[in-house]
């Protein structure tokens, strides 16, 4: 059902005005010669419906920034400290990205994937990512080998009407207003939001800054985040065709599939694959290795099913093996309860994928966009389990265009238990030819491209100056 959002829409753009005030008095430190001010006028009243299109008036934003800018280093890190992009220096000729993501697996899959394919493109280009201390983030993103800065992320509760977002348009201010000191520190040429609530204060103090700024929808309708931001994004890159109807401003939005990380897309064979997570066990040129993924967080009901299910399947088939991601949350009661076996592994989370799809013959899953791309990338038969929790029924519709696209299995929550879920397991690995088709469509409905055509519209977005 679609649901309206029109005061919180309206409030988030009123706040524009007080951040522009605040931010002109937080710089008002520069020189005595200099005159800053700021301008960012936003006007718009409109209702989000993200499951269909309406028209709106098409009144052009609005965003200019004069001001004069602290050369003065941050408490942070950072690798670099970049001069201005029309200054002298070498390093002034060298692109620089900012990437908002986090929360789960699912916004921060896509920002590194693109990342990586933007290093691979321009080997020089700078990159940092922002999200949220002692996150999911904080871990991942530098083990991808990118620095990482914590900033302050503000959460929306639900019903938006919540005595616990009392304290949003507060928690907004001084979240963006963070974000907005240590973009100009790294002076990003563009900032690339792929969701998470830490990117809509980073996406938007971008926007109040005067950078250029994208976002990555991974789903076939939008969040409220993203969706809002697209008001203030110069270009909207979506994974469905479907979803371009779900934005304002059809104009922005480009669709060219989920972005995947290279190391997916690398040829492993399946042998050498199974012996990093078997080294001992699989000899058997007929054993079948299945992939569970419990989600980056855990799905309970996943796990659950799983539980009851193992023990006896494995008992049944000599020559099959569980590979099972668990999810980070879940992990220590799941390992608490799972019996100890040579042919079943148990993670909380894999941060790099790619050995794990080319062990697997069959996924279980969850039908997250990023995991659902995944799947298509690599070209494996699946049973998706789509969560009926998730926001905006994202998962549920992922799934069915998943069933229709590659013939996956699709079972809902309410039909999930051990009984459902071994029957769907046996009917896929025992048949041959189903598990071909199934690997055929999925690879015929994949965009192994996705993340190059972004990082081409993204160079294409930020004209740097040549080297004389």
């Amino acid at each position: 059902m679609p649901y309206v959002l029109g005061a919180h829409t309206n409030l988030v753009f009123s706040l524009s005005s007080i951040l522009v005030n605040s931010l002109d008095q937080t710089f008002s430190c520069c020189s005595p010669s200099s005159s800053p001010s700021m301008g960012f006028t936003i006007s718009y009243s409109l209702k989000y419906c993200p499951s269909s299109f309406r028209s709106f008036s098409n009144k052009p934003r609005s965003v200019e920034i004069f001001c004069c800018l602290s050369l003065e280093q941050s408490n942070h890190k950072i690798t670099t400290k970049p001069t201005s992009i029309n200054g002298g220096d070498s390093e002034s000729n060298s692109l620089r990205v900012v990437f908002a993501a986090g929360g789960t697996g699912g916004h921060i899959s896509p920002a590194v994937a693109i990342a990586d394919e933007l290093k691979f493109i321009e080997p020089t280009t700078q990159i940092l990512f922002m999200g949220t201390r002692n996150s999911m983030e904080s871990a991942a993103v530098p083990s991808a080998g990118y620095n990482f800065l914590p900033v302050p992320a503000v959460k929306l509760f639900r019903p938006f009407f919540s005595p616990r977002n009392l304290l949003l348009p507060y928690n907004l201010i001084v979240s963006t207003l963070q974000c907005y000191r240590e973009l100009q520190d790294f002076d990003p040429h563009i900032v690339v939001g792929t969701g998470g609530y830490v990117s809509f204060s980073i996406c938007l103090a971008a926007a109040i800054k005067g950078a250029k700024v994208v976002i990555q929808e991974q789903n076939s309708v939008p969040g409220i985040a993203n969706w809002v931001l697209s008001f203030f994004a110069d270009m909207v890159f979506v994974a469905f065709n479907s979803t371009v109807d779900s934005f304002w401003g059809r104009h922005k939005c480009v669709v060219c599939g989920n972005p995947v990380r290279l190391s997916l897309r690398k040829y492993i064979s399946k042998a050498v694959a199974r012996l990093k997570f078997f080294p001992n066990s699989v000899r058997d040129e007929e054993a079948k290795v299945i992939l569970v993924l419990g989600g980056s967080l855990g799905a309970n009901a996943v796990n659950i099913a799983l539980l009851n299910l193992y023990y006896q399947m494995l008992l049944d088939h000599q020559n099959w093996f569980i590979i099972w991601q668990t999810g980070v949350q879940a992990y220590d009661e799941m390992e608490s309860l799972v019996k100890i076996r040579p042919r079943l592994l148990l993670k909380p989370f894999f941060h790099s994928m790619d050995s794990a799809y080319a062990a697997a013959d069959l996924i279980v899953s969850r039908a997250g966009a990023m995991t659902c791309s995944e799947i298509l990338a690599t070209g494996k038969p699946a049973i998706l389990i789509p969560s009926a929790d998730v926001a905006e029924g994202h998962q549920v519709r992922n799934a069915t265009l998943m069933a229709d696209v590659a013939g996956s299995r699709v079972i809902f929550e309410d039909e999930l238990d051990s009984t459902t879920l071994g029957t769907a397991i046996e009917e896929i690995l025992r048949d041959e030819a189903v598990v071909a088709e199934m690997s055929e469509r999925a690879l015929k409905a994949a965009k192994p491209e996705a993340a190059a055509e972004i990082v081409r519209h993204i160079l294409s977005l930020v004209k740097l100056p040549k080297n004389k």
